[in-house]
């Protein structure tokens, strides 16, 4: 699609709608552990709102630059890791360790070289571009997305494992088509994306059936 603030407005209305959507029917499951993983959504359309006023103010240093960059690098890479640990199975908590443990040094790191730092936003024709200055670039996107995509391909769940395959051809696409815009263009594609876990709330939350037959209730 064609990337404006409209365009970013439009779709951050309907991601965080899905996302308030996937909270409450968690909640109404009854599976609080679920909670984090089903705000994903709500936390990425209320991004994508953000870089709306991004477009709006021509790009630049203001609030809205300031506000994606923390939620698009040290928030998401502490989020995703713990959200996928409270809702994995108790069988994959243990390697979900690792990806963990590196979202929280991508996440103290990222918020050590962002405070002192100018971040600056830039309209490039539809899609925009974040001058960070950071250092150790390729370390610090490689310990990012083995705590994001890394979580969620580890995760041990079949809903998960197929959102982080949806996520990780797009950080691919994105890497292919909008080398400069990356961050961007990536995280309006895990914003859509994310709608896929309204899908996966609504069957974690299903009341499971008793078997029926001889010596079942009601039989």
């Amino acid at each position: 699609m064609c990337w404006s603030a409209t365009a970013d407005l439009v779709a951050g209305v309907g991601v965080a709608a899905v996302g308030a959507a996937c909270v409450a029917r968690a909640a109404r499951g009854g599976r609080p552990r679920d909670l984090p993983i089903a705000a994903l959504p709500l936390l990425l359309g209320a991004h994508q709102i953000i870089e709306s006023e991004v477009w709006r103010n021509d790009g630049g240093t203001g609030w809205a630059t300031v506000a994606w960059t923390v939620i698009a690098l040290p928030l998401l890479a502490l989020w995703v890791p713990v959200a996928v640990l409270c809702a994995a199975p108790p069988s994959a908590r243990r390697r979900l360790l690792v990806p963990l443990v590196l979202g929280i040094a991508a996440a103290a790191a990222l918020s050590s070289y962002l405070a002192p730092r100018t971040v600056t936003a830039e309209i490039r024709g539809h899609t925009v571009g974040y001058a960070l200055g950071l250092p150790h670039t390729g370390l610090l996107i490689a310990g990012y997305l083995i705590a994001t995509v890394g979580s969620l391909l580890l995760s041990g769940d079949r809903g998960l494992v197929l959102f982080g395959v949806l996520v990780a051809v797009g950080a691919a696409v994105c890497v292919l088509l909008w080398r400069r815009e990356y961050i961007s263009t990536w995280c309006a594609f895990a914003a859509v994306c994310s709608v896929f876990l309204y899908f996966w709330v609504r069957r974690r939350s299903r009341p499971v059936r008793a078997p029926s037959g001889p010596g079942s209730p009601g039989a």
